[in-house]
């Protein structure tokens, strides 16, 4: 895979289209992808005149099949997607959209996701449930710690810890964080990994009980690998 880190839209030399394999029809399949939790969020098709738009604006275009003609993802739903970096596969015949989804609606069926559904043989595809996209597992946890907040369980240990209060979910952090340093002070490689996800577990319960994202810490943290990229760069 090689990647494109988009730093500057308007100047980014644009001669990487020349080393895509379009199809027949001078087409090429697009996955848009969630640039903070990984999530994938649809596929649709692009060609060269939409890859410049996208390029030349920083707004995702695609190719409207049905109706032969560009398409700006979001135009009149207002769900645009941001471009933050651009993938393509070891055949060039396949690119991944690096996006931001305003709206965090990306289907226009209303779900996050097109790829809500499931293989399930006994689920009604006439009444779909919008399953949430797959994600990386912290940001899944950072979901289901906000669900057990709106629709609490009997006997639920994050419900036990949110009914808590603060000092309660404080001072488990504690606890887990010093479990971790004996951890790693021991070098016990699974009591570590054991111990960071404890620890990072609270920690997103004391997010929650904040109404601090998850996403806000992935925002903090790409940026800083962005700074430290450009730094090395200049």
């Amino acid at each position: 895979m090689f990647s494109l880190f988009i730093k500057n839209m308007t100047q980014l030399n644009q001669d990487f289209i020349e080393k895509l394999r379009f199809n027949e029809k001078g087409l090429i399949p697009a996955i848009a992808q969630d640039w903070l939790d990984g999530a994938i969020l649809m596929m649709a098709w692009a060609n060269k005149a939409s890859l410049i738009k996208t390029l030349s604006t920083g707004e995702v275009h695609y190719w409207s099949r049905s109706r032969q003609q560009l398409w700006h993802k979001g135009e009149t739903s207002g769900h645009i997607q941001i471009l933050k970096d651009i993938r393509f596969d070891c055949d060039s015949d396949a690119i991944v959209f690096s996006i931001d989804q305003v709206g965090s609606t990306a289907c226009h069926k209303g779900s996050r996701s097109c790829f809500f559904n499931d293989i399930d043989p006994n689920s009604d595809n006439k009444n779909p449930i919008f399953l949430p996209p797959l994600a990386d597992s912290c940001s899944e946890l950072f979901e289901t710690i906000k669900d057990r907040s709106i629709n609490p369980r009997p006997k639920s240990y994050t419900n036990n810890l949110l009914e808590g209060g603060e000092n309660k979910i404080l001072k488990k952090i504690g606890e887990e964080s010093a479990e971790f340093v004996m951890a790693c002070k021991d070098n016990d490689s699974d009591s570590i990994s054991n111990e960071a996800a404890d620890l990072i577990f609270h920690l997103q319960v004391a997010l929650k009980y904040h109404n601090v994202e998850w996403r806000n810490v992935l925002e903090v943290l790409t940026k800083r690998r962005t700074a430290k990229k450009e730094s090395l760069n200049d």
